[in-house]
């Protein structure tokens, strides 16, 4: 009897041993695995990160734009002398290259023999329809390390060049940002909007246009509630956003974000670790969209990129 008792006590003993020591395995496991997922994160968000840096580095990126040249209506003449309208980079072009004629919504290139000049890798023999308003995609003109297309803003239209050897591009050396965080990732909604919806967006260059929305993008910081309109991007949506670190660690006006689509239910994932400084923190020949008012958060976001400029 003895025995059995002591036999008895001592199964007794392992069971509850089991029974203490199974929540903390459950535990030690569940940490174990959030660690995984963390690093797995972190290892993606660094993979954009470095998707992100080599595209700006690119011989047609941001920081090889090295002009912004608006037209006036009839002839703007172009080359590397002062003389010109236009004048494009010293020693990389002809002088007197040719010009760009402006009629309406029409613009042509005239080239002179000694430019040459091609029009997607085709030479310019001596006139060529470069834009007009139908375009699906304007053609790209090249001579050199020089490549430019002829964009329109508004009732503006202008010729965008980039010079593949522009200093901004070879002194590049990467974009600082904020430690990869994950509780910056984080649920949202979309609140759509009732009816087909439009917002104001105001550019760099002051110009307004209405742009389609879907809705606002709803989320919660420290048990606070906030919400961002978003403007439709393809597959994805487009957050133009500003908060209280912009103009002293991040690019002060404002940062970009594209957030995946909701499903059926609504839900989606706000990423801040994605959000990235626009175009016009590398240079000042872009027309980047400014964040609207209702964007504005009152919260410092510390994640995604910052910005020395």
């Amino acid at each position: 009897m003895k025995r059995i008792i002591i036999a008895c006590g001592l199964a007794g003993f392992i069971l509850a041993s089991c029974s203490q020591n199974q929540p903390e395995a459950d535990r030690q496991g569940s940490a174990t695995a959030t660690a995984e997922a963390d690093t797995s994160y972190v290892a993606s968000i660094d993979k954009w990160h470095a998707e992100r840096v080599e595209n700006l580095q690119k011989e047609d990126s941001w920081l090889a734009l090295s002009g912004l040249y608006w037209l006036e209506p009839g002839s703007n003449t172009f080359g590397s002398d002062e003389s010109n309208a236009i004048v494009f980079p010293e020693g990389k072009i002809a002088a007197q290259a040719g010009s760009f004629i402006l009629e309406g919504d029409e613009v042509k290139l005239q080239v002179n023999k000694a430019a040459e000049v091609t029009l997607d890798s085709v030479p310019v023999q001596q006139q060529a329809v470069i834009y007009t308003a139908g375009m699906e995609h304007a053609p790209e003109m090249r001579h050199g390390s020089l490549k430019w297309v002829v964009i329109r803003r508004g009732d503006k239209y202008g010729v965008r060049l980039w010079d593949a050897e522009n200093a901004a591009r070879q002194s590049f050396s990467g974009i600082e940002r904020y430690p990869v965080q994950p509780e910056w990732r984080l649920e949202a909604r979309l609140e759509q909007n009732p009816l087909p919806k439009q917002i104001a967006i105001t550019n760099v260059l002051g110009q307004t246009s209405q742009e389609p929305s879907p809705g606002a993008v709803v989320f919660t910081v420290n048990g606070q509630q906030h919400r961002l309109d978003a403007l439709e991007e393809g597959e994805e949506l487009f957050i133009i956003f500003a908060d209280k670190t912009n103009g002293t660690e991040t690019y002060g006006s404002g940062r970009y974000l594209y957030i995946p689509k909701p499903g059926a239910d609504g839900k989606t994932v706000i990423d801040f670790n994605k959000a990235y400084s626009p175009p016009c923190a590398f240079t000042g020949y872009a027309t980047c969209p400014l964040p609207p008012k209702q964007n504005f958060l009152p919260i410092a976001v510390t994640a995604g990129e910052k910005s020395a400029h």
